[in-house]
């Protein structure tokens, strides 16, 4: 890839200054100011992701909607070969609209997953500013009372306030670790499902155009009856075979991998995508979530157990 190896900010090291773009004032910009300052990031990221979401949603609803418009113009053309390739075309199309939607609660899973590490770091910045708090006290206490006898009494509230932080340091670095392969295993996973499967859709959509004979016709010429209504019915019935038989590799994929590990927890399981419908995009799979819906599980305050998901 013709790309630097990172994309992070040089901070101050950059060749090239871009303009600064002022965010207006939102609630959502209003909850994420008020976060800890250890999830902040973690927290815009997680609302970036919910953005790119319904995307993918609206991304899903679109082809759905032009399948249905491709299929209902063919029809008018009164050109037989036209009206029913299209009409088959749109069938792919609407499935590929519903792997967009699965696609995008696939994100949503793995956005689940990250929910996990910011409840966890919001759990551990109190003992974080408790430790802190200790220490800078202290410091002012030697300043100006260097004998006080007080100084002996924080000085063994700061080591049982280390001693809290350092198993809470400890849990947020496993619980981070861990949860941040699960993730983005499961996104990338998600990937994978989507582009295989929009291949396989694709190529039998390729199929069904190169039924439509497009040699041109004189004019006074009728036009030439069309017999391939069977060969496009047995397109589509390859493509639901092919999704059919992705799902069940897929499976036994899962079960091999499960054995090699001997681990239940596979990370990354895609969902099943399911079948080529000639039905709407409605029937595909569904997320019947809204952006409103998941933006109010940012207004739940996390628990402080880090273990727990407070959405």
């Amino acid at each position: 890839m013709n790309r630097s190896l990172s994309i992070r900010s040089g901070k101050g090291n950059s060749t090239t200054s871009s303009p600064t773009h002022r965010k207006g004032f939102s609630f959502a910009s209003l909850r994420g100011s008020i976060q800890p300052e250890l999830s902040r990031r973690l927290y815009r990221l997680i609302k970036s992701t919910n953005n790119l979401i319904s995307a993918h949603e609206t991304a899903g609803k679109e082809r759905d909607t032009i399948a249905r418009e491709l299929s209902e113009w063919g029809e008018q053309t009164q050109d037989e070969a036209v009206s029913d390739i299209s009409d088959k075309v749109g069938v792919i199309l609407s499935e590929l609209g519903a792997q967009e939607d699965s696609y995008a609660h696939n994100l949503d899973d793995a956005r689940g997953i990250l929910k996990t590490i910011r409840n966890t770091e919001k759990s551990v910045q109190p003992s974080r500013d408790s430790k802190g708090k200790i220490a800078d006290e202290i410091q002012k206490l030697k300043l100006k009372e260097p004998q006080s006898t007080k100084l002996v009494i924080l000085e063994q509230e700061l080591v049982r306030a280390e001693a809290e932080n350092l198993v809470a340091e400890a849990q947020l670095t496993n619980i981070t670790r861990k949860k941040l392969r699960e993730a983005y295993d499961a996104e990338f996973s998600a990937v994978i499902e989507r582009a295989e499967k929009q291949i396989i859709l694709a190529k039998h959509g390729q199929r069904l155009l190169a039924l439509l004979d497009d040699s041109p016709i004189t004019p006074g010429d009728a036009r030439r009856v069309y017999e391939q209504g069977g060969a496009a019915r047995q397109v589509l019935n390859d493509a639901e075979d092919d999704l059919k038989t992705w799902e069940v590799n897929r499976g036994q994929d899962l079960l091999i991998e499960h054995e090699a590990t001997g681990s239940g927890s596979g990370s990354g399981v895609p969902r099943g995508g399911g079948e080529v419908s000639t039905k709407s995009h409605a029937t595909g799979t569904s997320t019947n979530k809204t952006v409103d819906a998941r933006d109010e599980e940012e207004f739940a305050t996390a628990s402080s157990s880090p273990t727990r998901h407070n959405e």
